[in-house]
């Protein structure tokens, strides 16, 4: 129950399940300085369940951009009935690489090859978490990220890359097969002209190729997200991956949001500034899930029901763009 909630509660959301949540998970590699610090949050019971890999930003606060962050999100998707892991990228202050070494600060490249260690050491990670042993479908794989993640998430489902100032980075692909289904929130737009000065100069890896993005997603975009640290444009910069990937099927767009959506984040935060708005956050969490739940089980109505709940009863909250004919 929230009774802050005026309109997001009539967005249509499974009956809440028990969670647990156990940190750190510890992942050796040979081909990393220090172990993959992760948090694995899970439903306490279930069996097949799906599991969503969750790929945070790039922020001001120390800790929020890494494993132990944008909590409000990822227990809701626990809630409904996800195994969410989340990694501590190597971009991550709390826990991450030092800065002199090479890919800093953003190290694109390393958060999408920790994203795939996680896949490949699945078994590790449910075998480190009380009770989740055998628990989990390998066959049903979600990846959300925002911001800087939302980058790497678009990488994992297929986008392409060109760092300007790394001959050996152009036209990257790191498609992730094994990944059904994302969520790209807030993620940045196209490269070249559209960043400032700034940008252009000190992020070049901020140069995605969305045309070649090719597992289905969804975009979630603030209409009052307006970054010129990041962009001479306006808040249609984030929405370049909806314009841009045909295999993006929808656009969620928030109504009065900011770069943190709500607060997805963290509430009090930094980085949700003056944006922290319950039932913005609370429409990130009801249709992103029931996004993910339509599109990892073919027949689940929940997305269908979440877009007419949303158009007949919320439509002040957000507005929803669809390349897809979607039977409401």
């Amino acid at each position: 129950m929230n009774n802050l909630l005026k309109l997001a509660h009539h967005l249509p959301a499974r009956e809440p399940e028990p969670i647990l949540s156990v940190s750190p998970v510890r992942l050796e590699s040979s081909t990393r300085p220090h172990p993959l610090e992760l948090r694995v949050t899970a439903p306490i019971e279930g069996s097949n369940l799906p599991v969503i890999l969750f790929s945070h930003g790039d922020g001001p606060s120390l800790y929020l951009p890494s494993k132990d962050g944008y909590a409000h999100l990822v227990d809701f998707y626990a809630s409904q009935g996800f195994v969410v892991i989340q990694p501590t990228h190597a971009n991550s202050k709390i826990a991450g690489y030092s800065h002199d070494m090479p890919g800093a600060p953003l190290f694109w490249r390393t958060r999408v090859e920790e994203m795939k260690l996680i896949l490949d050491r699945l078994d590790d990670v449910q075998a480190s978490v009380p009770g989740l042993w055998g628990r989990i479908d390998p066959q049903c794989i979600a990846a959300v990220g925002h911001s800087m993640g939302g980058q790497t998430v678009a990488m994992l489902l297929g986008a392409g890359l060109t760092d300007i100032q790394r001959v050996e980075d152009t036209n990257v692909r790191t498609l992730e097969p094994r990944i059904k289904a994302g969520v790209l929130l807030a993620a940045p737009g196209k490269g070249g002209d559209s960043l400032s000065d700034f940008a252009r100069s000190h992020f070049t890896e901020l140069n995605p190729d969305y045309t070649k993005l090719e597992i289905q997603a969804l975009a979630v975009v603030g209409d009052a997200d307006i970054n010129p640290f990041m962009t001479v444009r306006g808040a249609d910069w984030y929405e370049d991956v909806f314009n841009e990937a045909p295999s993006v099927e929808h656009q969620l767009t928030l109504k009065g949001a900011q770069h943190s959506l709500g607060g997805i984040s963290g509430l009090d935060a930094k980085e949700t500034g003056d944006d922290e708005k319950p039932d913005t956050l609370a429409t990130v969490q009801r249709m992103t899930a029931a996004y993910l739940r339509s599109a990892l089980y073919p027949g689940d109505e929940l997305w269908n029901d979440a877009l007419l709940a949303l158009r007949e009863k919320a439509s002040a909250l957000a507005s929803v763009k669809s390349k897809l004919e979607v039977r409401v």
